[in-house]
């Protein structure tokens, strides 16, 4: 007979798995009706659950949802970029992997890309409250500036301001996309290495 020990590890695999299915439903809610139609009950219907109780179950309401939908994105992109920079051997690599990664992801994850758009514009629209940390974890640029502080600490880059450069290499970055998103559609592949290339230039050592 199984004790309460075990059945407590299989109520906590079902509860996670319960969760993931939600989250995954709401990503491709966002993505496909935007965040204003977003209701529970539309992601009850994409996740197949026989209600929305089922939602409020697992999670308080749209902030703790939107919330870990942002995170599960973000974790996702983040795994994406580590991977591509680990295999790079130099702190130019490495930088040159980071941007040419953040194209690649809209294209290999078009969806997570739209869902996370709409959450940003959810957030700078203040339709919904709660969500101040997924803002800061959006807009963060810790990893590259501590990229760029390596490189420059190695003999690298010759930039003065890590920060600064980190802000202005993302924000870069995040203008091209936001064009590209906007029905402004743009070879990204070019983009990536003429951004590339311009910052390669611009943080190089003398």
């Amino acid at each position: 007979m199984m004790g309460r020990q075990g059945k407590a590890q299989i109520r906590t695999f079902t509860q996670n798995a319960r969760r993931a299915q939600i989250v995954e439903a709401a990503i491709e809610t966002l993505a496909e009706s935007g965040y204003r139609k977003a209701s529970f009950s539309r992601i009850s219907q994409q996740a197949e659950l026989s209600s929305t109780g089922m939602i409020s179950y697992h999670f308080s309401g749209k902030p703790e949802l939107f919330s870990e939908v942002a995170r599960t994105i973000l974790d996702t992109a983040q795994k994406f970029t580590t991977s591509r920079m680990s295999d790079e051997r130099t702190h130019h690599g490495k930088l040159s992997a980071y941007i040419t990664s953040a194209f690649d992801f809209i294209t290999t994850h078009p969806v997570h890309t739209r869902a996370l758009i709409e959450i940003v514009t959810m957030i700078r629209d203040r339709q919904i409250s709660g969500l101040d940390s997924v803002e800061r974890s959006i807009t963060s640029v810790d990893q590259l500036t501590d990229l760029l502080q390596q490189g420059r600490d190695a003999g690298e880059f010759g930039i003065t301001d890590s920060l600064t450069t980190a802000l202005a290499i993302r924000g870069a970055i995040d203008e091209i996309l936001r064009h590209h998103l906007s029905r402004t559609t743009m070879d990204l592949n070019r983009c990536a290495r003429e951004l590339t290339t311009m910052v390669d230039r611009c943080v190089k050592s003398v």
